[in-house]
């Protein structure tokens, strides 16, 4: 599939999504940019758009082959992805499997207490607002999503959980927590978008706990690509 960008669309904190020649289909581009707490610390991560980019379309595609529906469709460079046009849901999505992060501070937890259930939780995706959490009853009320695509966001969030812990657990990675965002296609189809990447997940080595994860960044915690990178040679893509 050859694919070129016409007009860029959008440009968020990591990525610029371009048109194309094709109505159904998008460009992706992942930048080195980085940003925490909604916005309130910004710098760069050298590299970062590379393995975000290679990671996802690696993680995508491992999904689909278990089932769960991407948006992605081909990877152009190591920055550029060809994926389907979707209207993203306005919900971000946080699968946790042990306490970590703001479910901590939350309910008082260590970090690293493992959960008896997987979590999920959902926020509003609204950057002016701090991304509130939000539960199905405001979701309802406020028509963010029905509950026949609440169900179904909910079942595709557990069965990612379910074949990336089972992955990372291979390459010696405890997934520890992350967020997803999905998307409906022009036919109305809920698929898997956004990304799946260091920035957007919880990575701890199974052994040493080490982070190998944007905490570096968030946390001053120093050695931030050298973890993006160890990540890339973990799944094998270095």
């Amino acid at each position: 599939m050859f694919m070129q960008k016409t007009e860029l669309l959008y440009e968020g904190k990591a990525k610029k999504v371009y048109a194309t020649e094709d109505p159904e289909y998008c460009i992706v581009s992942y930048k080195d940019d980085a940003t925490a707490f909604n916005g309130l610390k910004k710098g760069t991560i050298v590299g970062k758009g590379v393995v975000n980019n290679r990671m996802s379309n690696f993680m995508f595609k491992l999904l689909e082959q278990k089932g769960i529906k991407t948006h992605f469709v081909e990877e152009l460079n190591e920055r550029d992805t060809v994926v389907r046009k979707v209207s993203i849901v306005p919900l971000e999505v946080i699968v946790r499997n042990k306490a970590a992060g703001s479910l901590s501070k939350r309910l008082g937890l260590e970090e690293g207490t493992p959960m008896r259930v997987p979590v999920l939780e959902f926020c509003y995706k609204n950057d002016d607002l701090g991304d509130p959490m939000v539960n199905n009853y405001h979701i309802l009320a406020a028509g963010f999503a029905t509950q026949e695509e609440i169900d179904k966001i909910a079942s595709m969030s557990l069965a990612v959980n379910k074949t990336m812990i089972e992955f990372f657990k291979s390459v010696n990675v405890d997934l520890i927590d992350f967020k997803l965002e999905f998307g409906k296609t022009s036919d109305g189809e809920i698929i898997l978008a956004d990304e799946i990447s260091p920035d957007t997940c919880r990575f701890w080595d199974i052994h040493t706990g080490e982070k190998l994860d944007k905490d570096r960044f968030r946390r001053d915690m120093g050695g931030v690509e050298e973890a993006y990178a160890e990540m890339m040679k973990r799944i094998g893509l270095n």
